[in-house]
């Protein structure tokens, strides 16, 4: 790893000024050595240093805990004011010192959309979210209407303003918690992974609001794992952070031509890039096309399937629209699917069915030849694992491990059984380091493993995974996509994803839904290559998906 600090030669004042910056969280019982030296937080950020010129954007970039959420942190105010720790450095914003400053009087500076919307979101309707920050700065209400109105209009979201926000999907919550940003009209705005569980139209829209404020001199700071989407914004500067240390800071050229920063192993680069890294004797064929590995015979798949759909009806309230509109499909022992679609196509709505977390108002969903709604929820859970799309709608418990003990055990898993479940469990999704720590003081991505963790222990036969890679770095979103791959006894797997590149590599099959109704079924590059129909689905083509498109006869057989 290199570190290079640049310092910032333009005419343009310095909008953040960052010295020497450490953070370390307080343990439980501090005071007491003894438990200290046990539970005791490790130093989570040491000796960060950075300028960004007022009008510029900043990429931070890192594995999954490498300390940017908590950066971000500092930044904002949230540390000191909200999470405690031991804390050293200077931060300055727009030339003020950011020390003994609280949340109020910050939020004319800086203002932050966080990655979880549910962190966010508190609002019982849109526009009471958007109108909050406002609300409590004590806006003129007339102004506040106005700005209001000029923020919704921005990201296209006027429909939507008298909506309850828990009838929102996640990337709709998104988009709300981005115009709550927006709104306040700070000098600096902080996206944290802002394209998370959000489909092709609206990241072309947050693209382009994010374009707009930097013309209009607001200084951004995006944390993305995705590096690949934000390179489209052609960020000023990177900052690479890894395991709490500045790794890199410099120009996006200057990353991008360091092979050794600019790694694909852990942040996710074009296509281009990756293949450059690949080890030589490593082919195309093999890297591309991996699907879930299993242990059954082709004559398995072709017997009655382990999941099937018929006729599939589903509307919220009586007076409500349908979300589902007569959606039928077979799940095969053996398949592996990523569920696809536009924010708000009922792709949550449609995996819910199966879970007896929602029924059909009309038509059936059959779990190896039982009707689900002859199934209670718990006799559901001992076949199917479901992993929420927030981590914030599963976790409880004081410890990671009780968390991830707590499923076998209200299935009531022997003791050795229960063991090895959990220890297999937290090991593969690379969480045993946090086994005594409490979840809720993990970044979003390790909480997300965690969440994954807790499923995978109750060894259901099938998993349904809503946006697993969504908080990942590209080195955890590969070592658990590969135990799953060999994941002995199960019989099916299907994702709800935006994450084309996931398709691709790890599926055999696309369903593809649109306003309720499945509107594509088949292999990926099959139904992905319909460029039309990504369009009308707002989906956006990777750079993996270009390159398979146009080296097709190379790659050889369709996936």
């Amino acid at each position: 790893m290199t570190t290079s600090v640049e310092h910032n030669s333009s005419a343009s004042p310095l909008a953040i000024d960052v010295h020497q910056l450490s953070f370390r969280y307080r343990a439980p019982d501090e005071d007491e050595k003894e438990k200290a030296a046990a539970h005791s937080y490790p130093s989570i950020i040491e000796n960060i240093s950075f300028q960004v010129a007022a009008g510029e954007l900043l990429l931070i970039a890192g594995p999954s805990g490498s300390g940017k959420s908590t950066l971000i942190r500092c930044l904002n105010g949230l540390i000191p004011n909200s999470y405690k720790g031991v804390l050293k450095g200077k931060i300055q914003l727009q030339s003020r010192s950011t020390r003994g400053l609280k949340l109020r009087d910050l939020a004319p500076y800086i203002g932050t959309m966080l990655q979880d919307p549910d962190k966010q979101v508190v609002g019982s309707t849109v526009e009471q979210e958007v109108a909050f920050g406002l609300e409590n700065l004590g806006t003129p209400r007339a102004e506040m209407r106005q700005r209001i109105q000029a923020a919704l209009k921005q990201l296209h979201l006027e429909a939507y303003q008298g909506r309850e926000t828990f009838a929102l999907s996640g990337g709709q919550r998104q988009q709300v918690a981005a115009a709550g940003l927006l709104v306040m009209q700070p000098a600096i705005m902080l996206f944290d992974e802002p394209f998370a569980n959000l489909d092709s139209r609206a990241i072309d829209e947050l693209e382009q609001l994010i374009s707009t404020l930097r013309a209009e001199g607001r200084t951004i700071v995006i944390v993305e794992h995705r590096v690949e989407e934000a390179l489209r914004l052609k960020p000023d500067k990177v900052l690479l952070l890894h395991e709490g240390k500045q790794a890199f800071f410099g120009t996006t050229k200057e990353f991008m031509a360091n092979p050794s920063v600019a790694d694909p192993t852990q942040v996710k680069l074009p296509i281009e890039a990756t293949l450059h890294a690949l080890p030589s004797n490593t082919t195309v064929r093999e890297w591309l096309i991996q699907p879930i590995a299993t242990a059954h015979s082709a004559s398995d798949n072709e017997q009655v399937p382990v999941l099937r759909f018929e006729d599939v009806h589903y509307r919220y309230g009586l007076f409500s629209n349908e979300v589902l509109r007569g959606i039928s499909f077979d799940v095969r022992r053996g398949e592996t699917i990523a569920l696809l679609g536009p924010n708000g196509s009922g792709k949550t709505t449609l995996v819910k069915q199966a879970l007896g977390l929602l029924r059909p108002t009309r038509g059936h969903v059959t779990l190896h030849q039982d009707n689900t709604r002859k199934l209670s929820v718990a006799q559901l859970a001992s076949r199917i694992g479901y992993v929420f799309q927030s981590p914030n709608a599963m976790l409880f418990a004081p410890t990671v491990a009780q968390e991830v003990a707590f499923g076998p055990t209200n299935l009531h898993f022997s003791k050795e059984r229960l063991h090895d479940a959990v220890q297999t469990s937290i090991k593969a999704l690379n969480v045993d380091a946090f086994e005594k720590r409490s979840p809720f003081s993990l970044s979003f991505g390790q909480q997300k493993r965690v969440a994954i963790a807790s499923v995978l222990a109750m060894q259901g036969n099938i998993l349904l995974l809503d946006e697993p890679t969504a908080g990942q770095d590209h080195r955890s979103y590969i070592s658990f996509m590969e135990y799953l791959r060999h994941l002995p006894g199960l019989d099916a797997l299907l994702f709800i994803t935006h994450d084309l590149d996931l398709a691709l590599r790890y599926t055999q099959r696309v369903l593809l839904l649109k306003e309720g109704q499945l509107v594509a079924d088949g292999s990926p590059l099959d139904v992905l290559s319909d460029r039309n129909l990504l369009e009308e689905c707002n989906l956006r083509p990777t750079s993996l998906l270009r390159y398979l498109l146009a080296e097709h006869a190379q790659v050889g057989e369709r996936l």
